[in-house]
């Protein structure tokens, strides 16, 4: 058995899905890795206890017309050598207004019919009948996200409530296509909501999947709390906040990688605090005999309120690395800097 088979277990909110405390996101299949090397990839991870998968159906990214839906493509030519029942799937069905015409025409609601036609979508993509985790992509609501920081009511729209999701996912979870319900990139409020409508009949959310790394721990404000009380699991993605705390945009401003390759994706990395607040973190860890890989992933492995981290990897040989991060611990007074560092740069990548 591969050593890394000690990775823990968690399971996910009030449900009995367990996942491994690391899994594996696929969002660079079909873009920046080839359907073998993704295959290579998923091997490696399955071997070392990552049966964990998480996908949607807008992936790869960047979203282009060109390449939707080639990530649940691979995944699923790849899920079929494998026994179904041993690996978990998550996926997304993609919210509205996000300007991509190219998935079921670009609704502006989210509503039922785009909810089915998404399900089905996927499950044929994917060569399965069901999905462990399905997940909203993005509220259908008017909300900030992915750069923006700040609620504006004149920007709100007409779109689907949560209650009419709700439904329609409790259709596909009595159908049996859906096995657990999820959110990304909800807020507080939000969150709330589903879990009143819970209280009610509807499905209850299991998890969450937000951004949470060294730059963005706007999680720890509010949705912590709710998670907490609630038991709503964390599904912490990019925690190298873009490839920014791997070190190498530190070391060298025009690296090759995602934000040097697909700029107009990553514009809540572009803030003004987010390089210096990087090169703070890069020569903490180096102070302390660590890549900012290890210790950017190792906050995350070991966070309360984190169930499983959400890697991206392009290789096997990053693959090896996240995974080995998982042996480092970090000490009280390492954690005690990590923390005045966020003091002095707050959420500079919200």
């Amino acid at each position: 058995m591969n050593s890394t088979r000690h990775i823990t277990r968690r399971t996910l909110g009030r449900s009995d899905l367990e996942v491994p405390a690391i899994g594996l996101g696929t969002m660079t299949f079909g873009q920046q890795v080839d359907e073998a090397t993704a295959h290579a990839i998923m091997d490696e991870a399955f071997d070392a206890g990552i049966d964990f998968l998480d996908a949607a159906e807008m992936y790869p990214v960047p979203a282009r017309a060109q390449t939707f839906g080639e990530t649940e493509r691979i995944v699923g030519s790849w899920l079929a050598r494998k026994p179904r029942e041993s690996v978990i799937i998550a996926s997304k069905v993609a919210g509205p207004a996000r300007g991509m015409p190219w998935i079921r025409g670009g609704p502006l609601s989210l509503g039922d019919a785009d909810i089915r036609e998404a399900i089905e979508g996927s499950l044929r993509r994917l060569r399965t009948d069901y999905i462990d985790l399905y997940q909203i992509h993005w509220p259908a609501r008017n909300v900030p996200m992915f750069g923006h920081y700040e609620y504006d009511p004149a920007a709100e729209r007409e779109c689907a409530s949560l209650r009419s999701q709700l439904e329609s996912l409790s259709r596909l979870v009595d159908e049996g296509k859906v096995r657990h319900v999820g959110v990304s990139n909800e807020t507080p409020w939000g969150l709330m909501s589903c879990l009143r409508l819970a209280d009610e009949g509807l499905p209850r959310v299991v998890s969450i999947q937000n951004a949470y790394h060294l730059l963005n721990r706007t999680f720890d404000m509010g949705l912590s709390e709710v998670c907490s009380r609630e038991q709503v699991s964390l599904l912490a993605y990019s925690p190298l906040g873009f490839g920014h705390l791997s070190g190498k945009y530190v070391d060298h401003a025009d690296a090759p990688g995602r934000i040097t390759e697909f700029p107009q994706f990553g514009q809540r990395y572009f803030k003004e605090n987010v390089a210096p607040a990087s090169r703070a973190y890069a020569e903490l860890a180096r102070s302390n005999g660590l890549t900012p890989a290890q210790l950017a992933l190792a906050f995350c492995y070991r966070r309360r309120t984190v169930a499983s981290t959400l890697i991206g990897v392009t290789s096997g040989e990053q693959l090896r690395e996240n995974i080995g991060a998982w042996s480092v611990t970090l000490n009280d007074e390492l954690l005690a800097s990590i923390d005045a560092l966020h003091l002095r740069y707050t959420n500079p990548a919200p």
